[in-house]
């Protein structure tokens, strides 16, 4: 069973601004969703700053990508992997491991070529799992 986050992670989950960062995020709000995980890793000195950043950066990449700067959603993609890469698979009760795979997975199809229109349904998506008593 996992471990109950430590406090200041628990405080930053049960942040409003938190949720509504990760659901802006699903919803391809990429710019509202950067926003949102900018103001919170601004405001984040702790071990899951790093995470954020990654997240933000996959944020930013989508948003380079509709704006047709593809070497611009390469590279971010490839650095907000990059972040995540050593972060726990379950992070801000975040399943850090599934999005690292679809990003991966999209960052491929990126360098690639493949048509931006293909791309679109191979987006990455941030999933909510429990952390041990956290709901």
């Amino acid at each position: 069973m996992p471990a109950c986050p430590d406090p200041e992670d628990a405080l930053l989950m049960e942040d409003p601004r938190f949720g509504e960062a990760v659901r802006l995020f699903n919803a391809g709000a990429w710019y509202e969703a950067h926003d949102g995980f900018e103001e919170l890793w601004h405001e984040t000195a702790g071990p899951h700053r790093t995470v954020l950043q990654g997240i933000l950066q996959l944020a930013v990449a989508q948003l380079h990508l509709e704006r047709g700067n593809r070497r611009g959603a390469t590279i971010l993609t490839g650095e907000g992997l990059g972040r995540l890469e050593r972060a726990p698979a379950l992070v801000l009760g975040l399943d850090l491991e599934g999005l690292r795979r679809d990003g991966r997975v999209w960052l491929r199809a990126l360098q690639s070529d493949e048509p931006a229109e293909r791309l679109r349904d191979q987006l990455p998506v941030l999933v909510l799992r429990p952390i041990g008593g956290a709901l």
